[in-house]
């Protein structure tokens, strides 16, 4: 993501100019309901229920409050430094633009892959009255699928092109649909039938906290919350992002955190004992590869699987439809913000970005190639986009040492954040390692490939010299990314996909201590100095007054 000048470039002279103020609170909050209520609520209960049993009630729960810790600090970053594209923003405030380019590489890659993943689930679903667009024995896409596919993300991609506007006034009347939908499908399900048995029957948690656990990473739980940072990804573009912002992340987060949960209990309480006689992990029934449509029809209700069939539609490209532009933001602050070329930081005359929209459509292309199915795609997802989140809480903590809050004020304040800010990023690296070695190979290996690249370009460009890349503030990326490849690498067989020298729980107290090694580190690594962020509290302050 990050061009070959990039310790000395200029942020573009027109940045600012056109980015329109039209996001309030409902539409902020909506935008992040629409994002988080996608494809994750129609596949990921099931998901979970094979694999942590009724103990994946707790899975969720679990897993919204990780999010929401995650939520409570960015929360703090966004109201003081709001701004398109924002999660790029507080590394580079805090520890330097090399630092903000290595971030912006795990947050494209965690964004970019979102609206395809959604697409899929649409294509995917669009089967059952279309079909040949999936092969139904593999799950991938065929030659018409794929087309499909690639035309349905342009479609997201020239929605989003009429600025956020266009783009929050029709996320705002999709998510009218897609909160009644599943709420009417809890009431529905639960009036039809409840089996209280089932809750008890093959023992509450039958695969042990272990299963309870690594459900939170791998069963799309983490992939269904993430949505919550699109208020974040938009507060460049709110009238009041020191007030609404805050509100519209944690609120997202508790809202469908009840949703979810309550989904859980209704498929669980709706499946039929005989169907999970041999266990919660041999659930089978007809029309399960659509859950809660297949329940529908099994117990009657065809008016209700219609409903469902067609929220498999409308869910998943409401979500696909915000991420397109949200990423899209992503590569317009890698430009604002110097950490690339200033070509991405173009906008139209819209106020959307531009190139962001372009470049978007093409890369999210290139993900249907390796990952051509839904169940493919939202593990990597989960821990590409945690891991740039993650640096979330340090970049906090960084600039609470540099900028006191007894000089420089914030317009939203995390109380006890000196807690709240390690135990968020242990959180965050325990998601990256319950996500599993194969995920953490591939999402590790990429960013080592990708900084190489990188390195040689910058010598080749600067005449052999890299003293330009504010190493000092970058450094302790190094260890940290090594260290947590090498703790799922050496994780459980069973659960982690590692070598077995570390049993699950042994893996956890390393992430601990890493975590709390790194953070140390981070926080001294930081810019002494930090004159943009001091530019940026005082301009929020101005405009409080």
């Amino acid at each position: 993501m990050a061009s070959v000048h990039l310790g000395d470039m200029p942020a573009p002279a027109s940045q600012g100019k056109n980015i329109r103020k039209a996001a309030g609170i409902w539409s902020l909050l909506f935008a992040s309901l629409t994002a988080i209520i996608g494809s994750g609520w129609l596949f990921a209960p099931l998901t979970a229920a094979t694999q942590a049993g009724p103990a994946s009630i707790l899975s969720w729960a679990i897993g919204g409050a990780a999010i929401l810790v995650l939520a409570f600090v960015n929360a703090e970053l966004t109201s003081s430094f709001p701004g398109m594209g924002a999660v790029i923003t507080f590394p580079k405030l805090s520890h330097g633009h090399l630092a903000a380019a290595v971030v912006s590489w795990v947050v494209f890659l965690g964004y970019v892959t979102v609206a395809p993943a959604e697409v899929l689930a649409v294509v995917t679903y669009a089967n059952n009255y279309l079909p040949g667009l999936v092969d139904t024995k593999t799950s991938l896409l065929t030659d018409t699928g794929m087309a499909v596919s690639v035309a349905l993300l342009g479609l997201f991609i020239l929605i989003n092109a009429w600025g956020v506007r266009a783009l929050l006034r029709l996320g705002n009347t999709l998510m009218i649909w897609k909160l009644i939908i599943p709420v009417l499908s809890i009431v529905a399900l639960m009036l039809a039938s409840f089996h209280v048995g089932n809750f008890t029957s093959q023992g509450f948690a039958p695969f042990g906290a272990k299963g309870t656990i690594a459900a939170i990473a791998t069963s799309g739980i983490v992939f269904s919350y993430l949505g919550f940072r699109q208020a974040i990804e938009l507060s460049g573009e709110a009238t009041n992002p020191q007030r609404d912002v805050p509100i519209a992340i944690i609120g997202s987060v508790l809202i469908a955190g009840a949703i979810f949960i309550m989904l859980e209990v209704a498929l669980i309480g709706a499946v039929s004992p005989a169907d999970i006689a041999q266990g919660w992990d041999k659930l089978h029934f007809t029309g399960v590869s659509g859950p809660f449509a297949g329940l529908a029809v099994i117990l009657g209700m065809s008016w209700l699987a219609i409903l469902l069939y067609i929220d498999a539609v409308v869910s998943p490209a409401g979500t696909g439809l915000v991420y397109g532009g949200t990423t899209a933001r992503v590569v317009y602050a890698t430009g604002k913000d110097g950490l690339s070329t200033p070509w991405f930081a173009k906008l139209n005359k819209n106020g959307a970005p531009s190139t962001g929209l372009w470049i978007t459509w093409i890369v999210g292309i290139l993900f249907f190639l390796p990952f051509p199915s839904w169940q493919k795609i939202v593990t990597f997802i989960s821990s590409a986009t945690v891991l740039g989140y993650g640096i979330g809480p340090v970049a906090l903590m960084t600039l609470r040492r540099s900028l006191p809050l007894g000089t420089y004020p914030r317009p939203y304040t995390l109380k006890g954040a000196g807690l709240w800010a390690p135990l968020a990023f242990i959180v965050s690296n325990f998601i990256i390692y319950w996500s599993g070695a194969g995920t953490d190979n591939f999402l590790f290996g990429g960013l080592a490939v990708i900084f190489v690249l990188f390195v040689i370009g910058q010598a080749i460009t600067h005449g052999g010299k890299l003293s330009h890349l504010q190493w000092k503030g970058a450094w302790w990326l190094a260890p940290y990314f090594l260290a947590m490849w090498l703790v799922t690498y050496l994780g459980p067989k069973d659960l982690i996909g590692g070598t077995g020298l570390l049993t699950f729980y042994q893996g956890m107290v390393v992430v601990v201590i890493i975590s709390i090694a790194i953070m140390a580190l981070a926080v001294a690594s930081g810019l002494p100095e930090p004159e943009e962020a001091r530019e940026m509290i005082a301009m929020t302050g101005r405009t409080r007054r």
